[in-house]
């Protein structure tokens, strides 16, 4: 039998705009939707302002502790994107053009847009292999574990599939979601007991108010379908014997 091998991951969200609450992160879902679909656990996921200190203090602790870091965010043209510079330091990098993302973004822009704003998108680590985009051109680009992407969320989305053979993972984490009408309290110890006995198998239970409807849904996650089926079917005894509704949503 092959031995699972688990493969870890962190978000860092770098962004003022982000913690002042004039943005919205969609990013962490999109990221975290499709590692998983490729075998790779979000262990953590960090929200950080633009501040050169911080990006680096955080970038070298995540960057020890997992096997991949994923960074969205402070890669554009104005004088708050520092996330490519902060990287660099990092890892103790020189940070100047690199040659291939400046052919890109000369070739993507009409003559005389390719302006020194502009420019600013083409200088990062040295060394740093590029993560291609497109969608508006500018590249991403990693170091070492270290991917570091846009924070547009449509770019960044369009993105990932470049990032595909970048990846190494373990198995696809399948999930499986049972929606009741209950309340936590009423299935607390059953969950527990379910649990305790399929200690392989991740199980989560979250409140929901949807068309009306007052319920929990519980979600069953593992990288094996058998024991999320066997899981399944301990859920749906305790519930038989409570009398408790199964609901679509």
């Amino acid at each position: 039998m092959k031995k699972s091998t688990k493969v870890n991951a962190a978000i860092l969200i770098i962004g003022n705009e982000i913690l002042s609450g004039r943005t919205q992160d969609t990013n962490t879902s999109t990221l975290a939707t499709w590692l998983n679909s490729i075998g790779v656990i979000v262990k953590e996921v960090r929200v950080i302002p633009d501040i050169e200190k911080t990006i680096v203090d955080t970038l070298n602790v995540l960057r020890k502790e997992n096997n991949y870091v994923f960074t969205t965010g402070g890669i554009g043209p104005t004088h708050d994107d520092i996330t490519a510079q902060s990287v660099a330091k990092a890892f103790g990098l020189k940070y100047e053009t690199h040659k291939e993302a400046f052919k890109i973004l000369e070739a993507y822009y009409n003559p005389g847009e390719f302006n020194e704003g502009r420019q600013k998108m083409v200088k990062m680590p040295k060394n740093a292999e590029l993560v291609l985009n497109p969608t508006s051109g500018a590249p991403g680009f990693s170091v070492e574990n270290v991917f570091c992407l846009p924070g547009v969320p449509s770019i960044l989305k369009s993105m990932l599939g470049s990032l595909k053979n970048k990846i190494v993972g373990g198995e696809p984490i399948l999930s499986h979601t049972i929606s009741l009408k209950t309340v936590e309290s009423e299935i607390a110890n059953s969950l527990t007991k379910v649990q305790d006995q399929n200690v392989e198998v991740e199980i989560g239970s979250y409140p929901f108010f949807h068309a009306g409807k007052l319920g929990v849904s519980i979600v069953l996650r593992s990288e094996n379908q058998s024991k999320i089926d066997n899981c399944i079917s301990q859920v749906l005894k305790f519930v038989k014997e409570k009398k408790i509704e199964i609901v679509d949503r």
